[in-house]
């Protein structure tokens, strides 16, 4: 198996950041750089974003 990354850039430093070659639309990934969450919003390239804070669901 090999460990194939591709790079994508970084929605919060604007910096270059090797993410799995195999990531999927959705996918949270931790930035190396910042250590904030990201989400995979596009694979063909991949782009990422700063995924949204969970916010907690008190049944309403």
């Amino acid at each position: 198996m090999t460990d194939e990354t591709v790079t994508a850039e970084d929605p919060i430093t604007g910096e270059e950041i090797d993410v799995p070659a195999d990531v999927e639309i959705g996918e949270i990934i931790d930035s190396p750089v910042t250590g904030a969450e990201l989400e995979v919003i596009a694979v063909d390239p991949v782009q990422l974003e700063e995924a949204p804070e969970l916010e907690e669901d008190w049944g309403e």
